[in-house]
Parts: structure tokens; C-alpha cells; sequence
């Protein structure tokens, strides 16, 4: 029981942080709108007061002021030909929120990207949100039993468990996260052909957030593997620890008390129906084969020590 109140604590502490990371890089990824970024071809806009740059100019008749006729009456010719015609507005995209440059003011336009998308094509964007979300919550969960599994020191059996089921719980949130990834990547591709005219990107690439989720996924699966690591080899030192203090215990008793461990042993051993599943049955086992061979010793007698004595062979 040494062994499993003195866990290694930094592979545990090593396992937490790449959690708690992949937690908060795949919470700020999720909320930001920096998935995809680009620039869209849109036509100029008229030059005007409030817009002096990336506008067509408009020269000003001499007698505009004294005549009757607006300026939206007169005609305008712009001898600007080819792609100086249109102007580049840069926009990025997440999974909640689409947001373009105005070319007509400072502030950015926003509309939601499940608008935006193909009819088609907003089912697998549902199915992405709900596994991103999925996944975030999975990682808290691993979070909290990593953390109760630190803190709490008085049970080692019940520490493994936790330790456990923090593995499993980060190992199911990395699948999850990595399938609503490589679906948002599906969405976004197919509205970039089957989107809004007014909305179709003339180039574009992957932004800081789509980075970031897909380090989030790299921490949570780093983190499973280390649960999983720390939970093995306490596991593999437990039994090893155990073998050895009963092997050593087995040489200071009298030769029908080993004759007895071993037969308890071997039996417990042989072909069950009832494989051993865990570590804390075989702490309750090694804790019930003692209790027997204490509540035996009174009762052996000079004959029974002499009738074990004599079969020391067939022990």
C-alpha cells in the first residue's frame, strides 16, 4: 500500500496541464470567429466623404453646383478596366460567425456562418458544434477526476479508478474532437463553392483558432497517454511489490503455513469464471489470504504441523 499512496505525482501533475491546455485552447478556439481567413473580390464603391480609398472616383462637374440635376442623375464613366474594377475585402470565418471588412465604414459585418452555409450541408455543421462541445465537456470531466484523483490520496484503489476513467474520458474527447474538426474543414470547403455569391471567397486559408483546435487535440491526446501510462505502471509495480513482500514473508513462516499460502495462492489462480479486473481485488484478495492464515494458526495442531511436515514434498 506504500506504493500506491506515493503515485508518481509528476506524470499525474504532467497529465493535468496538458489537460487544463487542451481545455483552454479548444474553449477559445470554439468561441473565436479566426477559423478561415481571406480576401473576397467585391466590386468598388463610389468614392464619397466617409470613403477616399479603395472607391471609384467621381470627378465633379464644374456646374453641379448651380444646376438642378443630383448627383445620382448624372452619369459616370470609369475607364478602370480588369480587377482594378474590384477591391479585396478581408474576412474570417469561425464556426458560429462570419465577419467581412465594410467598405463603406471602419466596423466589420458580421452574419452567422450556419446562414451562410449550403442547405445540404448544415447538418454535418450541427453534428460538428454538437461534438465540439461534446469534447470541451468530456475534457472538463477528465480535468475534475485528474484533479479529485491529486487531492485525494486516502484510497489508492479508489485513485486508480479515477485515474482510469480520466483516461477513457480524455481519450473519447480526443476522438470526438478530431471528428468535428475534419467536419467543420468539410463544411467550410463546400460553402466555399455553394455559398452566397456575395460571400464566396476569392482566396483563403486557415486561420489561428483552426490551429489552435487542432493543438488542443494534440495536448488531450498527450494527456490520456500519460494517464494512461501513470496507471499502468502503478499497476505493474503494485503486483511486482506484492510478489516480492509475499515471496520474502513466505520464507520467515513455518513450512505448513507456506504450504497453506500456496495452496490459498494456486487456487486462487486456477481458471475462474470471474476473471481479476481490477488492482483493489487483489488487495482484497492478498487481505482476505492473510486474515485466513491468522485465524488458522491457533487452530493447527502438533498433529496437523506433523502431517504437513511430512508432506513438505507435495507442497
Amino acid at each position: 500500500m506504500e506504493l500506491l499512496k506515493g503515485l508518481p505525482w509528476r506524470r499525474a501533475f504532467l497529465a493535468v496541464i496538458l489537460n487544463l491546455l487542451a481545455l483552454s485552447l479548444s474553449t477559445t478556439a470554439l468561441l473565436g470567429s479566426y477559423w478561415c481567413t481571406g480576401t473576397q473580390k467585391v466590386p468598388k464603391p463610389l468614392c464619397g466623404k466617409s470613403k477616399a480609398t479603395k472607391c471609384i472616383s467621381v470627378p465633379m462637374p464644374p456646374d453641379s453646383g448651380a444646376s438642378n440635376v443630383s448627383l445620382q442623375d448624372v452619369v459616370h464613366y470609369s475607364w478602370e478596366t480588369g480587377d482594378d474594377r474590384f477591391a479585396f475585402r478581408y474576412f474570417h470565418t469561425g464556426m458560429w460567425l462570419s465577419c467581412e471588412e465594410n467598405m463603406e465604414g471602419p466596423e466589420e459585418k458580421c452574419r452567422s456562418f450556419i446562414d451562410l452555409s449550403p442547405p445540404a450541408e448544415r447538418g454535418i455543421l450541427w453534428l460538428s458544434l454538437g461534438s465540439e462541445m461534446l469534447y470541451i465537456s468530456l475534457l472538463l470531466i477528465s480535468f475534475i477526476l485528474l484533479m479529485v484523483e491529486m487531492l485525494h490520496t486516502g484510497n489508492p484503489a479508489c485513485g486508480l479508478k479515477l485515474n482510469a476513467f480520466a483516461a477513457v474520458s480524455s481519450v473519447l474527447s480526443g476522438l470526438l474532437g478530431m471528428v468535428a474538426h475534419m467536419m467543420y474543414t468539410q463544411v467550410f470547403q463546400a460553402t466555399v463553392s455553394l455559398g452566397p455569391e456575395d460571400w464566396r471567397p476569392h482566396s483563403w486559408d486557415y486561420g489561428w483558432a483552426f490551429y489552435m483546435a487542432w493543438a488542443s487535440f494534440t495536448c488531450c491526446m498527450a494527456s490520456a497517454v500519460t494517464t494512461l501510462n501513470t496507471y499502468t505502471k502503478t499497476v505493474l509495480e503494485f503486483k511486482r511489490n506484492h510478489i516480492k513482500g509475499y515471496n520474502g514473508s513466505l520464507r520467515d513462516q513455518p513450512q505448513h503455513h507456506q504450504c497453506f499460502i500456496q495452496q490459498q495462492i494456486s487456487s486462487y489462480y486456477k481458471p475462474q469464471d470471474k476473471p481479476l479486473r481490477s488492482v483493489s481485488e487483489g488487495v482484497d484478495f492478498y487481505s482476505e489470504l492473510q486474515q485466513k492464515v491468522l485465524q488458522r494458526e491457533p487452530e493447527l495442531g502438533l498433529d496437523e504441523v506433523l502431517g504437513h511436515t511430512i508432506g513438505e514434498d507435495h507442497c
